[in-house]
C-alpha cells in the first residue's frame, strides 16, 4: 500500500511539474547594465510572433531608452495599497494569475513587498505564478543573490537588504547574463542613461566595486 502511494505521489509531483510555468533570469553585475531593456526586447519579440505577453511589473527607472520599449505591451495594472498614510502601488499577482498570459514580464525579483502583502518577497510572488502554469521573465542584480552577500558587503562596504536565495536561482530554466565593462558603464552613468546627477558619484563607486568582484568571481 505504501509503495503504491509514492508512486501515486510521484506521479502526481512530475504532472504537476509539468503544468509548471517556464521561469528564466536575466543577472547583471549591478544596475544600468540593460536586464531591463533586454526584457522588453524580448517582450517585444514575443509580441510580434502571436505570443500573449503582458507586462506584470516593470521599473524603467525613467530611463528614455527602456521606456521606449514599453510601447504597444499591455500592462496589467498594479494595486494599490495604503500604507502608513500614503498610497503605494504592487505587483497584482491575483490580476496575472486569473488573466493567464502565455508570458509576464516581471522586474526586480529582489523586491520586498509593503507590509500587509500576501508573500513578503516579489520571488516568492513569481513562485505562485509559476506555480500556476504562466511563464516568468524576470531580472536581478548580483549583489541581491544570498550566498554573495558577504562578499559583496566587504568589497562595497554596502550591505544589501533585498536578497534572492539561491535556490530561486537555480530553479530557474535559463539564466542570461547582462555585462558590461567598467568602461561602458562610467559611459552610460556620465551620459545620464543610468541615473541622476545627483546620485552619480556614489554608484559610480558602488558599480565600480561590484564590477570588480563580478569579474573576479567569473559569473558567465
Amino acid at each position: 500500500m505504501e509503495e503504491t502511494r509514492k508512486s501515486a505521489q510521484d506521479f502526481l509531483d512530475l504532472i504537476q511539474k509539468s503544468r509548471r510555468g517556464k521561469f528564466k533570469i536575466y543577472i547583471g553585475m549591478s544596475a544600468g547594465v540593460g536586464k531591463t531593456y533586454r526584457m522588453l526586447q524580448e517582450a517585444q519579440t514575443l509580441l510580434r510572433n502571436g505570443i500573449d505577453v503582458k507586462i506584470g511589473y516593470i521599473e524603467t527607472h525613467n530611463r528614455k531608452e527602456t521606456h521606449e520599449l514599453l510601447e504597444g505591451l499591455p500592462l496589467i495594472p498594479r494595486r494599490t495599497i495604503f500604507y502608513k498614510g500614503k498610497e503605494l502601488e504592487e505587483m497584482d499577482v491575483l490580476a496575472i494569475i486569473s488573466l493567464r498570459p502565455e508570458v509576464v514580464i516581471v522586474d526586480e525579483l529582489a523586491h520586498t513587498n509593503i507590509e500587509g502583502s500576501k508573500n513578503e518577497k516579489r520571488w516568492q510572488d513569481v513562485n505562485e505564478i509559476l506555480n500556476a502554469g504562466i511563464n516568468v521573465i524576470s531580472a536581478v542584480n548580483i549583489q541581491h543573490i544570498e550566498s554573495l552577500n558577504e562578499e559583496i558587503k566587504k568589497i562595497t562596504g554596502v550591505e544589501v537588504k533585498e536578497r534572492v536565495p539561491d535556490k530561486v536561482i537555480a530553479m530557474a530554466d535559463e539564466v542570461v547574463n547582462i555585462d558590461l565593462t567598467a568602461e561602458e558603464l562610467i559611459t552610460r552613468l556620465k551620459e545620464g542613461k543610468i541615473y541622476q546627477a545627483e546620485k552619480l558619484k556614489q554608484r559610480l563607486r558602488t558599480s565600480l566595486s561590484q564590477n570588480t568582484f563580478y569579474n573576479f568571481e567569473s559569473w558567465h
